[in-house]
């Protein structure tokens, strides 16, 4: 059995993942698909819960192994990737797949699987909105910002490929219009 995918994505710091929360408080017949990394967990991350942590080798040996729907590096030696069980598994259960992916990942998921995916990017209201979430986040060095800025506004050039955008500028109105879009597209 093949349920469908819903794929958000967005550049980091858009609010993506605050977004697939809420969905998924709103819809039981979703479950999210938990990405594979090899960057270190941070403070009050779990195991099989927020990713699946991997070291850079283990990563390597499923890229090998062709374990991975899709995968990308998305920073030299920080690599992320969607694995195949992972999906089987959700779609076995009789439920739909919700990622919380790239830019990248969320357009090569969608190219493998256009008749039953919906593309979602979530945009920022801005870059500078962008940027003060990042530094809230605390998460991030000087250089790290910068890095994630820089990265974001290349990856904002690809909104137009997805099916839909939504525009986060209040959160609550995101989830909402996000959750009556998915609904829509469930049905069909």
């Amino acid at each position: 059995m093949h349920g469908k995918l819903i794929i958000v994505s967005a550049p980091s710091g858009s609010g993506k993942t605050s977004i697939v929360r809420g969905i998924l408080r709103q819809m039981p017949q979703l479950t999210f698909s938990i990405s594979a990394c090899s960057r270190p967990m941070r403070p009050g991350e779990k195991h099989g819960k927020d990713y699946y942590f991997l070291s850079t080798e283990e990563f390597k040996n499923k890229i090998n192994q062709d374990a991975f729907l899709e995968w990308e590096e998305v920073y030299p030696g920080s690599y992320y990737g969607t694995l195949r069980k992972e999906v089987e598994r959700i779609w076995q259960s009789g439920k739909h797949v919700v990622f919380d992916v790239d830019v990248a990942g969320g357009l090569n998921l969608k190219n493998q699987f256009p008749q039953n995916s919906l593309a979602i990017f979530i945009q920022p209201p801005s870059l500078e909105e962008l940027r003060d979430r990042l530094v809230k986040r605390q998460t991030e060095t000087e250089a790290s910002l910068q890095r994630r800025l820089g990265k974001a506004a290349h990856e904002l050039s690809f909104a137009e490929q997805f099916d839909l955008v939504i525009i986060n500028d209040d959160l609550e109105k995101a989830i909402g219009e996000t959750v009556k879009l998915i609904s829509a597209f469930l049905i069909k």
